[in-house]
This record gives structure tokens, C-alpha cells and sequence, in this order.
């Protein structure tokens, strides 16, 4: 009888756990489906809103790997609200700040470390 009772409060317990692993449901979220959804954001013009937004999904399953489903849900919500009004998504994501734009491809430049060499260097 205790086993029983041992054996069902395991079984509970890894449901619990399982369910707190699934909570940021990237697939379910449909972000795809959402993006082919809207005209708006097929044209030419909005190609790179739409990159942006796949960037931000892409980012999310980042999150849900490193075990930050809460952060992966807000940011799920993000892109689904954004991709919900993509005249909204269009206009936040139209910033032509050129200076911005060059300090932020800087940014994004791997650092080599002192006395080291490049990381993941280019095979030759």
C-alpha cells in the first residue's frame, strides 16, 4: 500500500515537473501561421519587419533551451501581439537612425580576447 502511494506520488510529481518544462510552447504559439496571416507583412517592403519577428521567435526557443520559460512566454506575447497589428509591428521596427544602426552592427562583432585569437575562427 505504501509503495502504491509512493509509485502515484512520483507519477504526480514528474507530471507537475513535465508540465512546468512545457509552459513556453513555442511551436503552439503559431507565430509562422501568424506571419503568413497578414498581406501586410508579405510585401517587399516589410520583409525585414518580418526577419525581426522570426528573430524574436528564434530568440524565444533560446530562452525555453537556457530554461527561462517565463521570459520565453513575455516574449511569445511580443511577437504575437506585434505580428496581431503588423501596421503597429511596420512602424516601431522603421528605425532609419544610420548611426544607431552602425553601432549596433559593431556590437554584434565577436570580441577577440587579449593575447588570444579570433573565436570560431573561418576554416581555410
Amino acid at each position: 500500500m505504501i509503495r502504491t502511494r509512493l509509485l502515484i506520488a512520483s507519477l504526480a510529481l514528474g507530471l507537475t515537473a513535465g508540465t512546468a518544462r512545457a509552459a513556453c510552447d513555442v511551436t503552439g504559439a503559431r507565430i509562422e501561421e501568424k506571419l503568413a496571416g497578414k498581406r501586410d507583412l508579405q510585401q517587399d517592403a516589410n520583409q525585414q519587419t518580418v526577419r525581426d519577428l522570426r528573430t524574436l521567435r528564434d530568440a524565444a526557443i533560446v530562452l525555453d533551451a537556457f530554461k527561462y520559460s517565463a521570459e520565453c512566454e513575455r516574449l511569445l506575447a511580443i511577437v504575437s501581439e506585434l505580428a496581431a497589428d503588423p501596421e503597429r509591428a511596420i512602424e516601431q521596427g522603421g528605425d532609419t537612425d544610420e548611426d544607431k544602426a552602425e553601432s549596433l552592427v559593431q556590437a554584434r562583432k565577436p570580441r577577440i580576447p587579449a593575447g588570444g585569437s579570433e573565436p570560431n575562427p573561418k576554416p581555410r
